[in-house]
């Protein structure tokens, strides 16, 4: 190979790391920020249509600055209610979970929890599609749960909260609605793009909100602390928007298996920032059972990778 084109490949590559790795760092500050503005009483749901009123203009504009480069599509009225369940899937009820829990348990422990979506996926998708799960697989599987159970032995996990269990439950109902709309938005992807596909699906989700927040708060967004409304903006681009692109730019660089592989920097990233901004500890229980996560996604990541 020409010594140039094999730099240039090399370049190509480490620019798609770069992003995968920033962009799962970025997304790891989701959860900070969130925890930051429960500090100033917003609720859940009010916190949850803040961060989609600023993100979602934001895509509309990426959106429309991209639409004349999109293909025609040639969808059916099943495909537009699929998308319609993904979105709602993805973007409403994982988000909304997410933020329940995240009023009863601490960042790193959401993040934990919600990171066992990879092995979530595999089981959904074997019990869907009826594929028989392998040797290598069962042994992820083992290494992510047997994690999860040990970091829970940590007493600094438990403290801080009477609704600790009460969180983790809303936290993995967040896990098994963000797998299901990644089991769904495969196909979708390929057909729209992944920026109208985000796009789409970031519509109905805040239009879902809104309706839950009309009925719940009456819309009622603006009474709130001035630290709200700029944690609210932080999370929508920082958290949300850039890392979102980073991502997938990412993965068109490298390739999904390897950005998998990379991603598993975010229960880390969300580990130390915790630390820093927030003031919470960690045992070594607590980041043993995280590596063992980490290490159960690791293998899934490279088995799917070598298949």
């Amino acid at each position: 190979m020409d010594i140039s084109i094999s730099k240039n490949i090399n370049r190509i590559y480490l620019i798609g790391v770069g992003w995968i790795l920033l962009g799962s760092i970025l997304f790891s500050t989701k959860a900070i920020l969130v925890k930051l503005a429960y500090r100033y009483e917003v609720d859940s749901t009010s916190l949850l249509a803040l961060r989609m009123l600023f993100a979602l203009p934001i895509y509309l504009m990426i959106q429309a600055a991209s639409k004349k480069q999109e293909a025609p599509l040639h969808l059916k009225r099943k495909d537009y209610l699929l998308i319609i369940t993904i979105g709602l899937l993805g973007y409403y009820i994982a988000s909304l979970m997410d933020f329940l829990g995240l009023q009863y348990v601490t960042a790193g422990i959401e993040r934990l929890v919600l990171y066992v979506y990879p092995t979530l996926v595999l089981l959904i998708s074997a019990w869907l599609f009826k594929r028989s799960i392998r040797r290598i697989e069962v042994l992820a599987l083992l290494f992510t749960y047997v994690g999860v159970g040990v970091a829970f032995i940590d007493k600094n996990a438990l403290s801080g909260s009477d609704n600790f269990w009460l969180g983790v439950f809303f936290v993995f109902i967040a896990a098994i609605a963000f797998a299901l709309y990644i089991v769904g938005s495969g196909e979708y992807v390929k057909q729209l793009g992944t920026r109208r596909f985000t796009v789409w699906t970031m519509s109905i989700a805040c239009t879902a909100i809104f309706i839950h927040h009309s009925v719940a708060n009456q819309l009622q967004l603006f009474h709130f602390q001035t630290p709200v409304y700029l944690y609210a903006f932080l999370m929508s681009v920082i958290g949300t928007v850039l890392p979102s692109f980073m991502i997938a730019e990412g993965i068109r660089r490298i390739g999904a298996s390897n950005a998998a592989i990379i991603g598993s920097i975010g229960p880390i990233s969300t580990i130390i920032l915790a630390y820093f901004f927030l003031g919470e500890l960690f045992g070594w229980l607590q980041i043993f059972g995280t590596l063992l996560v980490i290490g159960g996604i690791l293998i899934l990541s490279l088995n799917k990778q070598k298949h």
